[in-house]
């Protein structure tokens, strides 16, 4: 409880007072440990907060013979030595310490050295003495390698330059920060998947400190130019496509949302061709939806809600499973509509209707088609990563319930079948991309079919990431670099290459686009097709 209450007062600067009284009053009870607690965090707030709380020195002071943990003795000896100026007997206190310096804790010592260095150099004249004492027990006495070598630095400062000592052992510390929420949730989320790389070291991804040669034109004159083989039967699954849920009725005034109609008739989100373009006329291949809960049935009177984004012959989809949990009225027709999103996506048609309808305790399932509409498009500010997130709401037209949810969605499932380069257009595409618009990341732990580049290949054009080339890299034994390149069904063109390397479950990404906004769900599309 003490130290939940000196981190309210590191984090809360506005709370730090009223903390500060409060732990003045735990160590009026003289209680043994909430005493030595409360030093332990007086100090923390001493080093957030300088110069500001120093008038409750004199009451610590006075609860010494109290302290007898090596956390709370290390506290208060450094809380002598930052202040000694303004004890009166910062040398007598700190002496008190010293008649037991062999047998204390080697943090405690070490605490001790610096603080009676300290209290040296503010006031020469009446502890000489002491600090020679001091030194003679770090250098000569421990066997403590880190306290002698500190002892011996401190010493050779002391009789070589007092002046240079003052800078080293006197100067300005950094304050102390509340680091609770200093990495993003982005951020935090990447080093978490890099926990056993420099990443967790640095706290910086990958690509921050990762050396490549950037802006190199890729070689394609080596290329080895890929047969088309036959379609594989292979089930996709991408863990980014979360989606949401469905609505019915023709042409309601949908939840009186304004602004969130659809003012024109929405063309197909979809672009010409189909797979039979990569694979020789089969259009069989359809990736799955990872179906995952978007809503619960407590928020959506009885009904459970789970959805997912695909692409199912040029056409994007938003799959939706209900189930009746707790609704005495069956859930037979629906209404849906999509707010405006980075990517113009919405309904197609707005009604859904189950049938047969779903009672109590039954389950079933629907398909919403969605379509790319200039007027739902919601611009992304300049220099902004574009929002993943979709936000949907759905009445159920059978209980009036309304209830809204957001849903993320997967850049993959918007690539179109015209996305394919000729190599002479992708490298002069490539050449055109500054290199700032750049973005790297390295794939560890791939599945096996990830790292075999034929396999790759197949699987991505039947995504609609369009094989451009590949070749060995040169003077790298085993390693080989792939070059793709897909486009939206809005007409956002993206470059990418993979390296490999032979016997490695790993991959080099590099994604390179003008749409730098969206940069960042490009290469998150195409790592999920490579770890799915």
């Amino acid at each position: 409880a003490v130290s939940a209450i000196g981190r309210c007062a590191v984090k809360l600067e506005r709370a730090a007072e009223r903390c500060i009284g409060v732990l003045l009053e735990l160590i009026q009870t003289k209680v043994n440990y909430v005493v030595q607690e409360s030093v332990i965090v007086i100090k923390d707030i001493f080093r957030r907060y300088p110069n500001r709380y120093e008038s409750i020195i004199a009451t610590l002071c006075d609860n010494l013979d109290t302290l007898d943990e090596p956390q709370a003795k290390a506290s208060m000896i450094w809380i002598i030595g930052e202040y000694a100026e303004r004890i009166d007997n910062a040398d007598e206190l700190l002496d008190t310490f010293l008649e037991t310096f062999e047998e204390e804790d080697p943090a405690v010592q070490l605490r001790l050295l610096t603080a009676t260095v300290k209290c040296f150099l503010k006031n020469p004249e009446d502890t000489q003495d002491m600090v020679q004492r001091v030194l003679d027990l770090a250098t000569e006495e421990s066997d403590n390698p880190d306290l002698r070598d500190r002892g011996f630095i401190y010493w050779r400062l002391l009789s070589t330059d007092p002046e240079a000592a003052k800078l080293v052992v006197l100067g300005d510390k950094p304050v102390m920060e509340d680091d609770t929420y200093k990495l993003e949730p982005h951020l935090l989320n990447v080093l978490i998947g890099q926990i056993a790389t420099l990443s967790s070291i640095y706290h910086k991804p990958p690509e921050a400190f990762v050396v490549r040669a950037r802006g190199a034109v890729p070689d394609l004159s080596g290329a080895i130019d890929e047969e088309d083989e036959e379609e594989e039967e292979e089930e996709y699954e991408d863990e980014n496509d979360v989606a949401a849920a469905g609505g019915a009725g023709g042409g309601v005034d949908l939840l009186d949302m304004g602004g969130m109609g659809i003012s024109e008739e929405p063309k197909a989100a979809a672009a010409t061709g189909g797979l039979g373009d990569v694979f020789g006329g089969g259009d069989s291949y359809e990736p799955k939806a990872v179906m995952t809960q978007v809503c619960t049935a407590d928020k959506s009177g009885g009904i459970n809600i789970m959805g997912g984004f695909r692409q199912v012959q040029n056409t994007i989809k938003l799959e939706l499973a209900f189930e009746n949990v707790g609704s005495a009225v069956p859930l037979s027709s629906l209404a849906i509509q999509l707010n405006k999103n980075a990517f113009g996506l919405s309904p197609v048609k707005q009604q859904i209707v189950l049938n047969p309808p779903l009672a109590q305790g039954s389950s079933g399932s629907a398909t919403v088609d969605l379509a790319v509409t200039p007027a739902m498009l919601a611009p992304v500010p300049d220099g902004q990563p574009a929002s993943p997130q979709i936000q949907i709401a759905i009445k159920n037209l059978g209980t009036g319930n309304v209830f809204y949810f957001a849903a993320v969605f997967a850049l993959e499932a918007m690539f179109g079948a015209d996305g394919a380069l000729e190599r002479t257009a992708f490298i002069e595409q490539w050449k055109s991309i500054e290199d700032r618009k750049e973005l790297f990341g390295t794939l560890s732990d791939l599945p096996p079919a990830s790292v075999n580049i034929e396999q790759v290949i197949a699987k991505f054009a039947a995504n609609h990431v369009f094989f451009i080339a590949r070749r060995p890299v040169p003077n790298a034994e085993g390693q080989e670099v792939v070059y793709f390149s897909m486009k939206t069904v809005s007409g956002m063109e993206f470059l990418c290459e993979l390296t490999f390397k032979a016997g490695v479950n790993a991959a080099e990404l590099c994604v390179k686009t003008q749409n730098v906004s969206y940069g960042p769900l490009a290469k998150a599309a195409i790592e999920s097709l490579l770890r799915n």
